[in-house]
């Protein structure tokens, strides 16, 4: 199987691990997401998904290789599961980050990236492989900026994801930026996290007055909360 899943030691146990092995078929690497969802979906009390991505092995940018719709389908759904899972993520990358570890690392709430990362824009025979990495693109820098990376295939530096915000924290020791990242995302409850996950989404993409009743529902559930813990 390509997939490693391990429960860590890491703050009494509250991160999931998934070693993802980018060179292995689509087929397996959704099998491996989808598998790591699962675990946390049945799990119970907070939980850290750790995703660990090592691009070193990769000799090529070409993605996603001789697969159907179908099965492109699948791991469009199985990053998008992740994505939405009720619990905080946390990427460690190195090396050459492109095709399925791109898809993943734009698909969490923490990126953290060694000085040796470099994001690649999957590329068949000249042509830009036009998955959901370009919807995330625009979700995370806008049109302007989105435009200039896809349009012209560029290869991003560690230093410049970022100064863009792709990458939030930039490590040679992953192993402990990884631990920090855990424990302090972990201490987010899971339906703190999940409000602002939607909040983060309908301010990009919704109209003011259509957010406006989100963002009053969010503020209603925290002032209750407030008045609970004033009168215990």
């Amino acid at each position: 199987m390509s997939r490693h899943l391990e429960l860590t030691g890491v703050s009494g146990g509250l991160a999931l691990v998934l070693t993802v092995d980018v060179t292995r078929p689509l087929a397996e690497l959704t099998d491996s997401v989808n598998a790591i969802c699962e675990q946390v979906e049945k799990r119970v009390g907070r939980t850290v998904v750790v995703l660990r991505l090592d691009g070193t092995a990769a000799q090529s940018r070409v993605w996603p290789g001789e697969v159907g719709i179908r099965d492109v389908n699948r791991w469009e759904r199985a990053v998008r599961r992740l994505e939405r899972l009720p619990a905080a993520n946390v990427v460690a990358a190195s090396g050459p980050c492109g095709g399925p570890a791109l898809d993943l690392l734009l698909a969490v709430d923490f990126r953290i990236g060694a000085p040796d990362l470099v994001l690649l824009l999957p590329v068949n025979d000249g042509h830009f492989w036009p998955g959901m990495s370009v919807y995330r693109l625009v979700q995370n820098l806008g049109v302007a900026r989105a435009r200039q990376i896809v349009i012209w295939g560029m290869d991003i530096s560690v230093a410049k994801a970022s100064e863009l915000g792709l990458v939030d924290q930039v490590s040679e020791d992953l192993d402990d930026a990884v631990h920090t990242a855990t424990v302090l995302m972990g201490r987010v409850s899971d339906q703190e996290l999940a409000v602002r996950r939607q909040l983060l989404l309908e301010a990009s993409a919704a109209e003011y007055d259509d957010a406006l009743g989100v963002h009053l529902a969010a503020c209603d559930r925290e002032l209750r909360r407030l008045a609970v813990g004033a009168a215990s």
